[in-house]
């Protein structure tokens, strides 16, 4: 059904598009769209994860670089912190090849990933650091980058005097890169119709745009791009019906083509919420947040943040009244019912004798004995239930504690042996090295520390675990604790049934043994148990509890 459903969004796509342009039926397919973004998403991770398992079998540098090359661009617009790693990485098999037009290309993609994570003065370090006029043929992507950069610093400086300068600056790179991009790109089209915009020139701009739209093929990066500069021009008109149609175009393209860094849907859910559309407003606002933490698009979350809280306070109000409806319409059923059941009754006693009531009332107070009897049987499984809840609570909030505390020492303690193999291996030291990385030592005394950990904070929820355990056995020989013990292997593996965790196969998996030696251990203390062997671990559950 996953496969089916793009399919079917790819063909009756263009009957909104081109046959009645009905808004209510594009939003519809848009709310399909933004609902399955999860398919697009994992087509994206697919084709990630094949140009990734190609990078590992690469052996070339000039591969490894085009490989890179591919991934950053894929990364680009998806997750910019993996754009970031593989342009850096991109960048370091560049100085390795020693070819300029490498060297500029590599940095040109890691100064433009920087601008889209909010770093400028990274981003115009390295832009400042290139001499373009080596590699002329890079000089498109060079001016694009620096108009990108300074038209972000327009839009968040808080100074009129620097808005005004970097406006200037992102005018003279868009007439730069206006000479030196073919009339018939599509990045020349762009960068024209955005000069237009910017010129109020609207009914210019639409003209080139609507002319070029149709000609695009397959890339619906470039089909969300021009559609998005569609709506901006009608926004320039105050067309708002068109502005909000060709904006729910490009948002879904934007998702189909698994975009995480754009505009479109947050400025469509903005417009919905001026005209009163509160609930899907919300839900777009949520899915362009998501996606931009997603992308860890830092100027993308900083637009959100400044509207969803103005969106999402309409939406609890709308909520709420919807709540307050209901409960109106609710108490006034009630009483309604309430009427009802008291004219049935009146009618009833009315029309029955005396006898024949105070036998029914006979029979109301047997049934009344009855399920007295029956809420105390449950009032007294809801005690149990509540006891087991308590202790489950007690037990996941003392394991999560320890959990997370464990986590973070482990986390250090990685670290730590990180730096101390970095610092062999920096040392030349590759003997001592090897010798560290076949050493279990460091793992067995993990794993001592680890069930120390495990032994400390059972024994804390269930100190009297060990008297109770052995006070179940004929014989407790097996289970004597040895100087300076917790608990022992035997202990341990009960302690663990004592948590819920039955199988054996995780059991042996914890405590490192194999499934044969537990099911051996288990076994023999089941022969040990006094009472019915078939209830031995049954009872053991019942330790720590009132319940005997």
């Amino acid at each position: 059904m996953k496969r089916i459903f793009p399919i079917l969004l790819y063909i009756l796509f263009p009957m909104f598009l081109f046959g009645n342009n009905d808004m209510d039926s594009l939003l519809k397919v848009l709310d399909n769209t933004v609902d399955n973004y999860q398919i697009y998403s994992n087509q994206k991770e697919e084709k990630l994860n094949k140009l990734k398992d190609l990078l590992k079998i690469t052996s070339t540098d000039l591969q490894k670089f085009e490989l890179c090359g591919q991934l950053y661009d894929e990364y680009r617009s998806y997750k910019s912190d993996s754009a970031l790693t593989y342009a850096r990485v991109k960048l370091q098999i560049a100085e390795k090849l020693n070819d300029i037009h490498s060297l500029t290309n590599a940095r040109l993609n890691l100064a433009a990933i920087m601008g889209t994570s909010g770093l400028y003065k990274e981003e115009m370090d390295i832009l400042n650091g290139i001499n373009i006029s080596q590699t002329p043929e890079l000089k498109a992507y060079y001016f694009h980058i620096y108009r990108t950069v300074y038209g972000y610093m327009a839009d968040y400086t808080v100074s009129s005097q620097e808005n005004i300068r970097y406006n200037h600056l992102t005018a003279a790179y868009r007439d730069s890169l206006l000479t030196v991009n073919p009339p018939s790109s599509a990045t020349h089209i762009m960068v024209k119709s955005d000069q237009l915009t910017v010129q109020k020139k609207y009914n210019e701009a639409l003209e080139l745009l609507l002319h070029y739209y149709p000609t695009i093929n397959e890339d619906q990066h470039t089909k969300a791009i021009i559609a998005y500069s569609i709506s901006l021009a009608y926004h320039g008109k105050n067309d708002r019906k068109l502005e909000k149609e060709w904006l729910a175009i490009s948002a879904m393209y934007d998702i189909q083509s698994a975009t995480k860094e754009y505009i479109s849907l947050r400025r469509l859910a903005f417009l919905l919420y001026e005209d009163g559309d509160v609930f899907r407003a919300y839900k777009y606002i949520r899915r362009s947040l998501d996606d931009a933490l997603f992308c860890n698009a830092r100027l993308r979350t900083y637009e959100i943040s400044q509207m969803l809280p103005i969106i999402d306070k309409a939406y609890q109000n709308q909520t709420d009244a919807r709540q307050r409806q209901l409960l109106t319409s609710l108490v006034s059923i009630s009483i309604l019912s309430l009427f009802l059941i008291i004219a049935i009754v009146l009618i009833y006693r009315q029309m029955r004798k005396l006898s024949a009531a105070r036998k029914e009332l006979s029979m109301a107070n047997e049934q009344l004995n009855n399920l007295n009897h029956e809420l105390s049987y449950t009032n007294a499984q809801l005690n149990n239930t509540n006891e087991t809840l308590v202790e489950a609570n007690l037990i996941k909030e003392e394991y999560i504690g320890r959990y997370m505390d464990q986590c973070s020492v482990y986390i250090d303690k990685l670290d730590s042996y990180r730096r101390l193999l970095n610092k062999t291996a920096a040392a030349g030291k590759i003997q001592d090295l090897l010798n560290a990385l076949k050493s279990k030592q460091f793992i067995e005394d993990e794993l001592e520390f680890f069930y120390i950990n495990f032994d400390s904070t059972f024994l804390q929820l269930f100190p009297t675990f060990v008297e109770e355990f052995n006070s179940l056995l004929v014989d407790n020989d097996e289970t004597q604790l040895k100087q300076g013990e917790l608990l022992n292997t035997e202990l341990r593996i009960f302690a663990l049934i004592r948590l819920g965790i039955k199988d054996s196969v995780k059991i042996s998996h914890f405590l490192r043994y194999s499934l044969s030696t537990i099911y051996n251990y288990r076994t023999k203390l089941r022969n040990k148990a006094v009472g019915p062997r078939n209830e031995f671990e049954d009872r053991v559950m019942l330790i720590g509890t009132s319940i005997k």
